[in-house]
Parts: structure tokens; C-alpha cells; sequence
């Protein structure tokens, strides 16, 4: 139970700094409206490090929580119970992310479009087109989840927190663009559930379809991918 409580606080603060950088750069009135994609990512980043290192044996991602179970460090029940914990923590973290700024929900109501607005929770395409964006999703975990695999395999303490921070941002760089990199279930369904269950005026859909192929399915066969790189070619 205790790890299980550390990957939903870990998941809860994961998505606190991501949903809330995405928040603080497209609501009005916020001290950094409009800082771009850059300053996004940057947090991301960062928040993630800041994650791995008060909570340093968490996976915070069911994609990788699967990885694990094939790597046959966990078993299948406690791969189901982290991902159901981390969504529990993904849809906490946004609803906390919701009432930090709640007022600047309210001054944002009919200023700004209702699809940005849903896009602070959950990631959306630059240009849809299902199958290259479940190509670009399933590419990218992929390459995070074998990196992750390569980081943890350096034994310096301090390694993995700061390396996956230096992943996850030179990832968002060079393949976030055509999807928004979620990578992660938790960090977009969890977020994506919360949405559709707050209040906020005049929601835009909350677009399952894409949310349940793309950010959905693809980390999970990413994750297949790492296993079997890893495995047989990393000799994990």
C-alpha cells in the first residue's frame, strides 16, 4: 500500500506541474500567460526530476508499470493496481490543478476557445490523423521507456531523476509536436476523466476516440517495444 500511495501522490504531482504549466500559459490573468511551449516543457521536465526524486521508486506511468511486468519485476495484479492508483492520481492531480486556478477559469469563460481549455488537461494533435499520431505516440514511449531502462541502469545516486527530466525534455523537443507527447495514460486519461467531470463552462468534447487510441493504446504498445528492445538487444 505504501508504494501504491507513492505512485498516486507521485502521479498527483506529476500532472500538479503539467496540467498546472499548461494553466498558468493559456488562462487569462495568470503571472505567465502566454510563455509558450518552451516554458511547458521545461516544467515538465523539471517537475518530473522533482517527482523521482521524493518519490524514487515509482514508475508513475502504466506504460512503464506494464514494461515492468514483462521484465518480470512485477507481477500482472500489481502492474493492474499501480495503473489504477496512478489514473486515481492523474484525475486528483488535475482537479487540484482546478481549484489552484479556478478564478482564472472564470475570467477565461468566452476569451479563450473552449478546445484550448481542454487542451490544459489533455493532449490533442497538431494535425489529426489517427494512424501516424498513434505512430508518433507509440514511437516516442518507446524511445522514453527505453531510455528510462538505460538511465536506471547506471547505479550514481541522483541519476535517474535528473536523466529521465533530461529525457522527457529532449523528447518533448524533438517529437512533441504533432501530438503533445503524452507517453503516459495516467498523464492524459487521468487529466482527460477530470475534465469531463468539473464544472467548467461551455466544455468543448472531451474527444475519447482520440483519447483512448492515441494516448490510450499506443504507450501501452511502446511499451511492448522497450521490453522486447531491451531484452533482447540491451541484454536487460
Amino acid at each position: 500500500m505504501h508504494q501504491l500511495l507513492a505512485e498516486l501522490m507521485g502521479t498527483a504531482l506529476m500532472i500538479i506541474f503539467g496540467v498546472g504549466v499548461h494553466a498558468d500559459t493559456v488562462l487569462n490573468d495568470t503571472k505567465y500567460h502566454g510563455s509558450g511551449h518552451l516554458f511547458a516543457i521545461t516544467t515538465w521536465a523539471f517537475g518530473i526530476s522533482i517527482v523521482l526524486f521524493i518519490f524514487p521508486t515509482v514508475s508513475i506511468n502504466p506504460a512503464m508499470a506494464l514494461t515492468q511486468f514483462f521484465l518480470g519485476n512485477i507481477s500482472f495484479i500489481t502492474f493492474v493496481e499501480t495503473s489504477i492508483f496512478e489514473m486515481i492520481g492523474g484525475v486528483l492531480g488535475a482537479v487540484i490543478v482546478y481549484v489552484m486556478y479556478a478564478d482564472q477559469f472564470k475570467h477565461s469563460y468566452d476569451k479563450v476557445d473552449n478546445v484550448v481549455i481542454r487542451n490544459i488537461f489533455s493532449t490533442a494533435p497538431g494535425v489529426r490523423n489517427l494512424p501516424r499520431n498513434f505512430f508518433v505516440e507509440f514511437f516516442a514511449t518507446f524511445v522514453f521507456l527505453t531510455g528510462i531502462l538505460a538511465i536506471a541502469a547506471i547505479k550514481t545516486p541522483g541519476v535517474v531523476p535528473i536523466g529521465v527530466g533530461l529525457l522527457v525534455w529532449a523528447i518533448g523537443m524533438g517529437m512533441g509536436g504533432p501530438t503533445g507527447f503524452a507517453m503516459n495514460q495516467a498523464r492524459d486519461l487521468g487529466p482527460r476523466i477530470a475534465f469531463a467531470l468539473l464544472p467548467i463552462k461551455n466544455k468543448a468534447n472531451a474527444d475519447w476516440q482520440y483519447g483512448l487510441i492515441v494516448p490510450g493504446l499506443a504507450p501501452f504498445c511502446g511499451a511492448v517495444a522497450a521490453f522486447l528492445f531491451s531484452k533482447f538487444y540491451l541484454g536487460m
